[in-house]
């Protein structure tokens, strides 16, 4: 473990005499729920390329923070919801977490932690009230214990929100939070306001086409539509102006109307779904860039965009769940393995985006269906391929949908061989796998080779990270009171 650099005093000072960004900036969202992870160090790397200098990672991953000391990018750590409990309930449980998680990576050449996300989305609808109880008392928990560390001047709490917290009958102007958040936003918004942290918010045009076959698919773009919203003397042609100027309605309604808001998460997938493609892709995240940088705002807040805005997602997330649908696993602006997936402009200095150097690949080699064998049998084995590989590029609308019968098989096992780190028995099936050399991509559809974890930073997965984390606060909070009552 890292050992903190100064006494709480002069981190302190350190901290408030560093200089500080204000003007609106493009970051992304570093997710790691990924069966092919790339060294901490590469991904760091890959954002100084890019000139990023914003990140929002979902949880304080050790080896990430780490390897974002001294970097000068200034992060956005989070707690992942089913710590929300113990957190809530144990202010000794949130001094820990302060301790292990922030007050070890800051100071001199340390990680530029600027804000702690308490939760993630915890007032989504589909949770029924899990987190509602939970987010005040965790948040006013890990203020002290912000506080206790002397950092509380600097590192700001903000609560990352889904846009389905509020809601509007028909336009923007009528947006109100739902009734039964309004007390809970009520104290939020107070908190957040006498802290000076902004409202973070997170806005997914993409889904609301998705979800709604209805959805005028050219007003979740911004390059103008035929199905403009008047409301009032406002005109609205995209779908993230009016679900963002219904937030600082709902705002207003509480009496906070010109609170800052980050747009915590915003994105289009390029495989998994209709709509989620390449091109489509491109099109939103360049049109969105632009409308940030153009300084325009929105109808409400004219000439005042948000105050950050972290594009979802850095890098494409092979093992994340499909529950919402395959693409999922294909919000980034990058490949697993750091490669652009598009020519895209972030205006912070290169005209297009650069991709991840020095990545480590296992040997040029996939597996494939065995042409002289009986593939009959083959559907087991696709299944058991496919329950632990992402295959999302196969299914409806994804880009290996059309690869044909045998190409489906051999596209399976290849996700499966790869994930195994090439053993040679992943690619057995019984026979009716084989290895090849020849790349077997067809089109824009890629066969990937995976990436080794050889000389990696961690070899652990954060698909574990997040219980691994609560059950290590639990052990070490009941040690700690064990031997309290020992005393």
């Amino acid at each position: 473990m890292l050992e903190p650099r100064f006494g709480g005093g002069v981190l302190l000072l350190w901290l408030l005499l560093v200089p500080r960004m204000v003007e609106s900036a493009i970051g992304v969202n570093w997710g790691t729920i990924s069966s092919h992870r790339l060294k901490p160090t590469t991904v760091v790397a890959l954002l100084r390329q890019n000139k990023i200098s914003k990140v929002k990672l979902f949880e304080a991953d050790s080896d990430v923070m780490k390897a974002l000391m001294g970097s000068a990018i200034q992060v956005m750590v989070g707690i992942p919801n089913e710590m929300l409990p113990l957190l809530s309930s144990s202010p000794a449980a949130a001094d820990l977490w302060v301790r292990q998680n922030v007050s070890v990576y800051v100071g001199r050449g340390g990680a530029d932690i600027r804000y702690v996300a308490v939760g993630n989305e915890p007032f989504l609808s589909s949770y029924n009230g899990q987190y509602q109880n939970l987010i005040m008392p965790a948040i006013l928990n890990i203020q002290q214990s912000l506080v206790k560390a002397n950092l509380a001047g600097y590192i700001k709490l903000v609560v990352p929100c889904n846009a389905d917290a509020y809601q509007s009958s028909a336009l923007p102007s009528q947006g109100a939070f739902r009734p039964e958040l309004t007390q809970i936003m009520s104290q939020l918004v107070q908190f957040l306001n006498s802290n000076g942290s902004p409202f973070v918010v997170n806005i997914y045009p993409f889904l609301s086409l998705y979800n709604n076959g209805d959805f005028p698919q050219e007003y979740a773009f911004f390059e103008g539509t035929t199905h403009a919203v008047q409301d009032g003397s406002n005109v609205y042609t995209n779908a993230f102006e009016g679900n963002y100027d219904t937030l600082v309605a709902a705002l207003t309604k509480l009496g906070y109307g010109q609170m800052p808001i980050v747009i915590g998460e915003i994105g289009w997938p390029s495989d998994g779904a209709i709509g989620a493609n390449i091109t489509a892709a491109k099109v939103f995240n360049q049109g969105l860039i632009n409308h940030i940088a153009s300084n325009k705002g929105t109808p409400l807040r004219p000439n005042a965009p948000p105050t950050d805005v972290y594009l979802f997602s850095l890098l494409d997330e092979g093992a994340k769940s499909t529950l919402p649908g395959n693409f999922e696993r294909h919000w980034g602006i990058f490949s697993f393995d750091g490669q652009a997936k598009y020519p895209l402009n972030l205006l912070l200095g290169n005209k297009e985006l650069k991709n991840a150097r020095n990545v480590e690949y296992l040997p040029s080699r996939w597996c494939v269906a065995n042409p002289s064998g009986d593939l009959n049998d083959v559907v087991n084995h696709i299944r058991l391929a496919c329950s632990v590989a992402d295959c999302t590029t196969l299914n409806y609308g994804g880009s290996c949908n059309e690869i044909g019968e045998k190409g489906n098989i051999s596209y399976a096992f290849n996700s499966y061989y790869q994930l195994q780190m090439q053993d040679s028995r992943s690619c057995n099936f019984d026979g009716l796998g084989m290895v090849t050399f020849l790349d077997p991509s067809v089109g824009d559809c890629h066969f990937l080779v995976g990436v080794t974890d050889k000389g990696s930073d961690s070899s652990t997965s954060q698909t574990m990270a997040p219980s691994h984390q609560w059950w290590t606060l639990v052990l070490l909070l009941i040690l700690h009171g064990t031997f309290l009552l020992s005393m």
